[in-house]
């Protein structure tokens, strides 16, 4: 997030006729040991207040996020970080601090923005921090293993997220009257072919990505299908925090990117394990062919507009019509805006894909059914 021009950045904001900015607070920039008894920089706490005031100020709503990868070094040097179930009462006192600091101006608070990316990358390819997973993965992570670290990190994650909506609602919703979620990306998945394989492969898939981190808030447990594949290597909720997780998001944050065409693909019976392959599904890069066929300037997406349309109707009706936030959505490209001589910007790729976006949000919202909000990112990262 921006830090020196913050006034000159809200003040373009304002002008683009923003009603609302996500944004994520540092745990270390307000929290530089981790804890509280580490202590608290009051530096950091002023800058995000005065942020959150001059968003306030040009009429701009903030939608925080607590939580965005960046756990403070001292604590994955302490414990393993999310590895360690010591990890769930720091996390709780870290947000317990932003809900006194800045609660009583923040009505949307995301606990935890893409788990399943956390848990994915950072435990089981190694390609986000820690870096942690099997050698046979990659040869470049400093440890771990790619079949069971996963789904260890992503129950403590999920136990940060109940204990955190439990504090809120015990201590703060009655005065702040805030509402509490996450942010969960989400590819929208068509079966390969028409066979029952490749249907229930793409309800695995589902489950294995969305359903991993949404259902637990919903049902109070993991779906089912994951129990069967994964097994004793999937942790258990005691009954105390099943109760806890169940019914614990006030709303459904969805990031939405690409989609793909999934089929069944279980692996050999003597192959390593993985939570990569744990939901024994494979995806074809072949684009989406249905209404828009574009390639993104990013090898791993492929533009499928409607797509946004049928994860809102899916986690509708998946989630009993829980309000919905579209959080993240976007495409990288190489492609420019240029001014013709006669003065008409010309209809560039990405100026078309928005375009087709926003129509299959209408399209949601037409349906009196879905409860639906919305929220752009602009620019090229956190």
């Amino acid at each position: 997030m921006f830090f020196n021009c913050v006034q000159e950045d809200i003040a373009i904001m304002k002008s683009l006729g923003f009603n609302s900015y996500r944004f994520s607070i540092s745990w270390a920039r307000i929290l530089p040991n981790g804890t509280i008894g580490g202590g608290v920089n009051k530096e950091g706490i002023t800058y995000y207040n005065n942020f959150i005031n001059e968003l306030l100020a040009n009429g701009i709503k903030p939608f925080v996020t607590i939580f965005h990868f960046d756990l403070p070094e001292a604590l994955e040097k302490q414990y393993a970080g999310f590895l360690s179930r010591k990890i769930v009462k720091d996390f709780v006192a870290y947000a317990d601090l932003c809900f006194k600091h800045f609660g009583d101006r923040v009505q949307h608070w995301v606990t935890i923005n893409e788990p399943l990316s956390l848990a994915l990358f950072g435990y089981a390819q190694g390609t986000l921090a820690p870096g942690r997973c099997s050698k046979w993965m990659n040869l470049n992570c400093t440890g771990g293993d790619s079949a069971t670290e996963p789904y260890i990190v992503g129950h403590h994650l999920l136990l940060s997220h109940a204990a955190t909506v439990k504090l809120y609602r015990e201590k703060y919703l009655a005065t702040q009257k805030g509402k509490i979620g996450t942010a969960q990306v989400i590819q929208w998945l068509l079966p390969l072919s028409d066979s029952k394989k490749d249907h229930e492969a793409r309800q695995r898939r589902i489950d294995f990505t969305l359903g991993w981190f949404q259902d637990p808030l919903a049902t109070g447990d993991y779906p089912p299908s994951m129990r069967a594949n994964v097994g004793k290597r999937l942790p258990r909720f005691s009954k105390e925090e099943a109760k806890m997780l169940k019914g614990s998001a006030d709303f459904v944050g969805l990031n939405y990117y690409t989609s793909y065409y999934v089929f069944n693909d279980p692996p050999p019976s003597n192959a390593l394990k993985s939570a990569t392959t744990d939901s024994h599904t494979n995806f074809s890069r072949k684009q989406i062919s249905i209404m828009i066929v574009l390639q993104a300037g990013i090898i791993w997406q492929y533009i499928y507009p409607k797509g946004i349309r049928d994860v809102v109707l899916y986690a509708t009706k998946k989630y009993n019509n829980t309000p919905i936030y579209i959080t993240e959505n976007g495409e990288p490209t190489f492609y420019i805006c240029f001014i013709h001589r006669d003065g008409f910007i010309s209809m560039n790729k990405k100026v078309f894909l928005f375009c087709f976006v926003l129509l299959c949000i209408y399209a949601c919202n037409s349906n009196k059914f879905i409860n639906l909000s919305m929220e752009f990112r602009h620019g090229g990262g956190q």
